[in-house]
This record gives structure tokens, sequence and C-alpha cells, in this order.
């Protein structure tokens, strides 16, 4: 008994299975939060204006809404109009994945 479980864990099967889908729109965001922050630092070295930042945070269902600078409304506007789609998106594929499983 003890040979099958040592032959199960070394099977490399264990941990969460993670779609394909899913993994490439994670890596997508990733991508897209370095290429932002690259941006971000070389408009404010090679700019030397003034700079604005504004986003969104959710905890659970509470927004919690930030800016500042001459720029932060747009922003602010901005990352809730972001926010709203990924909820939507969120839900409707949750609502296909639900209706797919067959337990």
């Amino acid at each position: 008994m003890t040979e099958k479980t040592s032959e199960k864990s070394e099977g490399g099967d264990e941990g969460i299975q993670v779609s394909s889908r899913f993994f490439l729109l994670l890596m997508i965001g990733f991508a897209v939060v370095v290429v932002g922050i690259v941006l971000v630092l070389a408009a404010a070295l090679l700019g030397g204006g003034s700079g604005s930042v504004g986003g969104v945070i959710f905890i659970g269902p509470f927004p919690i809404v930030f800016g500042a600078g001459p720029d932060a409304g747009w922003l602010i506007a901005i990352s809730i109009a972001i926010s709203v789609v990924m909820i939507v998106i969120f839900v409707l594929m949750r609502r296909r994945n639900y209706g797919q499983s067959s337990d």
C-alpha cells in the first residue's frame, strides 16, 4: 500500500488544475501591468511633468476608489469602467462554467 501512494506523489498530478485559457488571461494581465509600470516610469523620467494616479480596490463587494493629481478624475472613471467589465466577464464565465458541470 505504501508503494502505491509514493508512486502517485511522484507522478506530479497533485495540485490545482488550471485551464489554459485562464492561465493565458492571467499571463496577459501580468504583462499589461508590467508594460504599464514601464510606461509610467519612462514618462515620469523623460517628461518631468506632473503625474496622476487613480484606481479601484475591491474588498469583497465594496469598492475603494482613490486618486490624486490633475487627471485623477479620468483615471478613476477608467478604472471603475474596467472593474465593471471585469466583474461582468467573471459573472458570465462563472455562469457558463456552472451550466457545464456534470456533477
